[in-house]
């Protein structure tokens, strides 16, 4: 029974109780005290039977009234979500297409219909899908804002490359269930625009940051540049009979990345708690000045390299000590009363990897320049190199 009809009967019922009550009332053969009580608590009954439903008539139009609104704002956004110049996609924390406007079928080459149901890496390059696939995890990790570059591959035509924003949103419970997507294609003309000095640091700043505790191995991916905001990283290899070879420290301000080597085996790890932002390889054509800004980092860790290579070709183990230490002195140290002190704690076996001997020996010769007033250490341990050194 819909609501109309509710109020017409409750009216009807309401009619006949005043008529009748009315009735008893003036009848001269019945004594006014002879009316059932009963009688009279139901007439007040059915009169606050009608003000209720007449109430609920009210809220009920209020309530369609509020319906009709909320319906065209809901199809007002909807126009402006399927009509954007940009293009949108909806999606679930895998990726999976739940909707897409006009603009994005129309970028990727495909009916709307058929885009809802298919995961978005689908149109991303095949040699890009690791990087995605971190990138992934992350967005689902925090309803943080991303900016991501991707090469994109439509359906029967050309790839392009796009600036990619995303964003998670929660539920009522706080999970993040949805994600939007906002994909603009990058043109020829928006690649060789310029940008001043003062955005240079923009480049890199305004990036999401990724953050690994002391000890984890950082993931390394071909397509992808690691730049250090904070922390110390250590790059290593192994030799044949699975030695440990130092081959750099990635410091504040440093970039490192397997595609900055040739190793067949390249590993990365966190001395301390580290915290770094991503740069796309891909981004580097893109965006012609971040080159600007990687080439001296790059240079930076070519320079590191070239220095450690020297320390390991020193024929006696002592100077390749020595060696070291003024390497770690200008690279990590802090100047203190008595020299340079070295703002991370390295052991013994860390140093002996890098001077190619044992662990033995390098505590022997530590032993030796301490004795010999050339190092000293503080009360955390942390090596001082003195200023006579």
């Amino acid at each position: 029974m819909n609501i109309q009809k509710f109020v017409q009967r409750a009216e009807v019922l309401n009619k006949r109780l005043a008529d009748l009550y009315q009735t008893a009332s003036v009848l001269p053969f019945i004594p006014s005290d002879l009316l059932p009580e009963a009688f009279k608590d139901l007439y007040s009954t059915s009169k606050m039977v009608q003000l209720a439903v007449e109430e609920l008539y009210q809220q009920n139009e209020e309530l369609i009234e509020t319906r009709n609104l909320l319906e065209t704002e809901r199809q007002h956004y909807q126009d402006l979500f399927e009509f954007a110049p940009d293009a949108y996609l909806v999606t679930n924390p895998k990726g999976i297409i739940k909707q897409a406007n006009t603009t994005a079928a129309q970028l990727l080459n495909i009916s709307s219909n058929f885009l809802v149901g298919k995961p978005i890496i689908t149109f991303i390059n095949r040699e890009q899908h690791p990087y995605f696939y971190n990138e992934l995890i992350q967005i689902t990790k925090s309803p943080q804002v991303r900016k991501l570059l991707l090469p994109f591959n439509p359906r029967d035509g050309d790839s392009f490359n796009a600036s990619v924003t995303v964003k998670a949103i929660p539920n009522k419970h706080g999970t993040l269930t949805t994600c939007y997507w906002l994909i603009r294609k990058i043109y020829e003309h928006q690649q060789e625009q310029s940008t001043t000095p003062d955005h240079h640091s923009d480049l890199i700043d305004n990036r999401p940051v990724h953050k690994y505790s002391q000890g984890d191995t950082i993931p390394l991916y071909s397509q992808l540049i690691w730049y250090v905001r904070q922390g110390l990283v250590k790059l290593n290899t192994f030799c044949e009979t699975g030695k440990e070879v130092l081959t750099g420290l990635a410091t504040a301000g440093m970039v490192f990345g397997s595609s900055m080597t040739s190793l067949s085996i390249y590993q990365a790890i966190a001395l301390k708690d580290v915290e770094l932002v991503s740069i796309h390889i891909l981004e580097i054509n893109v965006l012609p000045n971040l080159s600007h800004i990687l080439l001296p980092k790059i240079q930076q860790r070519l320079q590191q390299t070239e220095s450690f290579l020297f320390i390991a070709g020193r024929g006696r183990v002592q100077d390749r000590l020595q060696h070291l230490l003024e390497l770690f002195k200008e690279q990590l140290g802090e100047p203190v009363p008595e020299g340079t002190r070295l703002t991370f704690r390295f052991t013994h076996e860390e140093i002996a990897s890098a001077c190619c001997t044992t662990r033995v020996t390098i505590t022997r010769l530590l032993s030796q320049l301490q004795k010999q007033g050339f190092i000293s250490f503080d009360a955390k341990k942390h090596i001082i190199v003195k200023n006579s050194a």
